[in-house]
């Protein structure tokens, strides 16, 4: 992979904090005043639906924007770690921006190009075609004719995701209390992780490499029906992306899709396929395949746009993803291979937690993953399995998942101070397996998604030649090179 850098924000001044707080402060007590109305209204009468709670929760977030907006697509990307309910409400967010001012558009792509508009486009559309939380996109032709999307992050959203970082944390706080006691930890882990994300997608120089990058090893790699934007590196810089234009439709959209004649299903096999060779191969993903990121082509092939969340993973949680795709396919040892992972990763606390011997936790994991990966994706549910194992941890650990008790509230906010001073003694929240096993559960669980859209009955594992193959030639990379020769550190946030 390419070197990825991590833009350096901006401190947030007083000021900025104090103003950004006080809109924090209105939107909160405009959209979520009603709840607490209502619990005044019923004392006793339990906690409210976690529907109501999340659909004034996407309020809040979509009438601050920017950093507020980005973290409502994680929450809709994570059904296992929030519920299906309140992740269906945050799906608002995945294509929600307000309106970016255009003449401050203009002059950050000049500013960035160091050259007028009229210089570096033929044409530039007025109105972007794209939306977003931290950019806006705008199509443009260029002077050779060829189309384009201008991809430019938006005018001052350097110090507005600042002020947002360190001020969201109280909102944040209030989705764990609202969405399951249980998930202290897990709160804390896609905290840590979203701030390595946006710092990445910050600087769009890292965008147009992991293009670059991706769009080479599906030539390399023979998957003609997959498609990356080409780049155009003498057009970007960290705050603008200029790349091929790609003319489709979401590949979830289904009424567009039927008018377009073209049978989906082996698009998504081969989307799934491409992911799943990437990953075995060079411990890299694009993290973010929403339906949104993968359209429908008009000449038949499927595009895969917006890589600014790549999924990168440690030589300890590629080869636990080596040994567990190894466990699906039938080699028995590879199974205590998986539950030693996880328990050296964890801590012996994993296996108090359950209760269980090595044997049977070995056996309670192999229950839990070899169905999701052998069965029919009709017949499967990700998100389900994973929020019975969090529930079940959380019971043995004597935690009152979903109660609103004085115990169970005491007990959870002590869990949150306790792993926060274990996260600042150990300089950090999380763990690149952490960070590397949730991208990749939250794409296993968009795949299981499209899978049941479209192949529901067809398990993920579904060509174990494919896959036997896949993972007996690990170890070479393009040309036959270790895949470490196209890998470089990077820094951190």
């Amino acid at each position: 992979m390419p070197r990825i850098r991590a833009r350096s924000l901006p401190e947030a001044s007083r000021v900025e904090l104090a103003g950004r707080g006080l809109r924090i402060a209105a939107s909160t007590a405009r959209h979520l005043s009603p709840l607490a109305l209502r619990r005044a209204r019923h004392p006793g009468g339990g906690g409210l639906p976690a529907a109501v709670v999340a659909r004034q929760l996407r309020l809040v977030f979509e009438d601050l924007g920017g950093t507020f907006i980005k973290f409502g697509q994680v929450i809709a990307s994570s059904p296992a770690m929030f519920g299906e309910e309140v992740a269906d409400e945050f799906r608002a967010c995945l294509d929600t921006g307000p309106p970016a001012d255009a003449t401050e558009v203009r002059s950050r792509v000049e500013d960035d190009l160091g050259m007028s508009l009229g210089e570096a486009f033929a044409e530039f559309e007025p109105e972007p075609i794209g939306s977003a939380s931290i950019a806006v996109v705008h199509r443009a032709r260029l002077h050779d004719g060829r189309q384009v999307a201008v991809k430019v992050l938006r005018p001052g959203i350097e110090r507005l995701v600042a002020a947002d970082l360190d001020l969201m944390t109280p909102l944040i706080q209030l989705v764990v209390r609202e969405t399951g006691d249980q998930m202290a930890g897990s709160i804390l882990q896609l905290v840590s992780g979203f701030r390595v994300q946006i710092a990445e997608e910050m600087d769009l120089r890292n965008e147009a490499r992991s293009l670059a990058h991706f769009r080479r090893l599906t030539t390399e790699i023979s998957l003609p029906l997959v498609v990356v934007p080409e780049p155009y590196p003498e057009l970007s810089g960290p705050n603008v992306l200029t790349m091929e234009y790609l003319d489709g439709v979401p590949i979830d959209d289904l009424a567009q899709v039927a008018e377009m004649g073209i049978d989906p299903a082996p698009l998504v096999e081969q989307v799934v396929r491409s992911f799943f060779l990437t990953t075995v191969r060079w411990g890299a993903f694009h993290g973010d395949v929403h339906a949104g990121n993968m359209l429908l082509l008009r000449d038949g092939r499927i595009g895969v746009i917006d890589w600014g969340i790549v999924g990168r993973l440690d030589a300890d949680t590629h080869r636990f993803f080596l040994r567990l795709l190894a466990a699906a396919l039938g080699e028995e040892a590879a199974w205590a291979d998986v539950t030693a992972h996880i328990t050296a990763t964890y801590g012996p606390a994993i296996q108090d937690a359950v209760g269980l011997s090595d044997d049977e936790l070995t056996a309670f994991v192999r229950g839990l993953i070899e169905p999701v990966l052998n069965r029919p994706f009709g017949e499967v549910s990700l998100a389900a399995v994973m929020m019975a194992t969090q529930q079940q941890v959380a019971t043995a650990q004597g935690i009152e998942a979903h109660r609103r008790s004085p115990a169970a509230l005491a007990h959870r906010f002590r869990t949150l101070r306790r792993l926060r001073r274990m996260a600042d003694e150990s300089g950090g929240t999380t763990s690149e397996f952490d960070r590397g096993s949730f991208l990749l559960g939250k794409q296993l669980m968009y795949f299981e998604r499209y899978g049941k859209m479209f192949l529901s009955d067809v398990p993920i594992l579904n060509d174990r030649a494919f896959f036997s193959q896949l993972l007996s030639g690990v170890g070479e990379g393009p040309g036959g090179e270790p895949p470490e020769a196209d890998r470089e550190e990077r820094p951190g946030p």
